[in-house]
């Protein structure tokens, strides 16, 4: 990771007791939680640029994209494996 730069985040109370419970390094489970939100959101764009260009993907490539990332209990899940 480049470097670091101190902020301010307000989280529910509820919220900041569960990740005390969690962990000792708040600071490096949100900053994990917060890349891989950007890495879905980043992917989710991607995803939807392609289809612009190249029509929707196929129930086919959805299954072997699911197997690719679930493995075989990803196959014939349809949405619910979002």
């Amino acid at each position: 990771m480049s470097g670091t730069r101190r902020i301010t985040v307000t989280l529910p109370t509820e919220q900041v007791e569960e990740l005390k419970r969690l962990t000792d390094n708040v600071s490096g489970y949100i900053a994990e939680a917060v890349a891989r939100q950007l890495r879905h959101q980043l992917l989710g764009e991607d995803l939807r640029r392609y289809e612009e260009e190249h029509g929707a993907f196929s129930e086919a490539e959805m299954d072997a994209a699911r197997e690719r990332i679930f493995g075989d209990a990803g196959v014939g899940s349809g949405a619910d494996a979002a």
